[in-house]
């Protein structure tokens, strides 16, 4: 496939409206343009994302996202090569918003159609901004997902393990909530830990008495619960060094799964001897000060690399679809008006999608 190829991208996985623009010439790629229209402030009241307030959201914005990327870009229509798009997994109605408006511009212009598992645009990040080779060892962490995979290809991917029920951004979420803490409850959580003692409160260390890199972290939330509760009854409410506290041991016990699991991954990626290897992350969770600090960790002492992408790109965008999108079109998988919205779609094809269905999208 000739160069420069320059691809539209749009995504709608979730409560983020996105469109992006991004070029490859001479084997560099280049963002030309970036757009996400969120929608936290839609869903405040509600505690979480409600899906058809985001379909409708995302019905209503995707267009003038789309316009004001090409915009932004200062590239026209005529001058993209093809449109990719987001085909899930995700909320459904939000996947299905953007998959139509794809189908549309390509039934409109002709362009070819390229259909992107989320999953991929995340996964492929790190070859976008770092320029990565394969094989590579990648940890998807977020408010929906969280899974161990190795890069082989573009598409080909090995999961070596995930999360069973909670996605951890899904856990800090409600962790704030329980709490009383502002959302998203990433950021908020992370805050008030610095100011906590993580050895006051002792919090379970899911699935480490057990081999392999599945992780869960609903009963961390749960004892998380338990331990509010008694200090609620003990004291008649929460103090804010008790929310600290709380939050720092919560905290750390995240960490120091994460940090166990990705040196069991580690191990099986080792296995096949690659020529430069790298642990990348992505995913909102990997803004997380302690938890990536306990992973660049485990990479030194294991003797990888570490790699993340800039904060804008590991938390949903388009700009990793318009990527994943050229990674695909390059390699000549085009699809056509048949392509269809999937609720859940596993990146590695031989294991069946993972368990559980958290408020910000279905786990695959």
């Amino acid at each position: 496939m000739r160069e420069p190829i320059t691809i539209l991208g749009l995504e709608s996985s979730c409560d983020d409206t996105a469109a992006a623009v991004v070029r490859l010439s001479g084997g560099k790629p280049e963002i030309l343009s970036s757009v996400v229209y969120g929608q936290t402030a839609l869903h405040a009241d509600f505690g979480g994302v409600v899906p058809e307030i985001a379909a409708r959201a995302h019905a209503e914005k995707i267009d003038l996202c789309v316009e004001d990327a090409l915009e932004a870009a200062g590239v026209a229509l005529g001058a993209i090569d093809a449109v990719a798009v987001t085909a899930g997994p995700g909320l459904i109605g939000g996947v299905l918003a953007g998959v139509m408006c794809a189908k549309g511009i390509a039934a409109g212009t002709g362009l070819p159609l390229v259909g992107v598992n989320h999953l991929a645009g995340h996964a492929l990040t790190p070859r976008l901004t770092d320029g990565l080779s394969f094989p590579y060892l990648m940890l998807l962490v977020s408010g929906g997902h969280c899974q161990f995979l190795i890069a082989h290809a573009p598409d080909r991917f090995t999961r070596l393990g995930g999360t069973i029920d909670d996605a951890p951004g899904e856990a800090f979420d409600k962790t704030a909530k329980l709490l009383g803490l502002p959302q998203p409850g990433g950021p908020a959580v992370e805050a008030a830990a610095r100011a906590g003692d993580p050895a006051r409160f002792t919090f379970p260390r899911p699935l480490l008495d057990r081999p392999g890199c599945d992780l869960s972290f609903s009963g961390l939330k749960t004892a998380l619960l338990r331990a509010r509760d008694a200090v609620v009854a003990e004291k008649g409410g929460l103090t804010e060094q008790d929310r600290a506290d709380l939050c720092a041991g919560f905290q750390a016990a995240v960490s120091e799964v994460l940090a166990e699991k990705s040196r069991r991954a580690i191990a099986e990626y080792l296995a096949l001897d690659p020529a430069e290897p790298v642990l990348a992350v992505a995913g909102g969770v990997a803004a997380n000060g302690a938890i990536r600090a306990a992973l660049e960790t485990v990479s030194a002492k294991s003797g990888l690399r570490f790699t993340a992408p800039p904060l804008a790109l590991c938390t949903d965008n388009a700009a990793m679809i318009a990527w994943a999108g050229i990674e695909r079109f390059r390699l000549g998988l085009i699809d056509d008006a048949d392509l269809v919205a999937r609720p859940r779609w596993p990146l590695d094809q031989s294991q069946p999608a993972l368990i559980g269905s958290g408020k910000k999208g279905a786990k695959a």
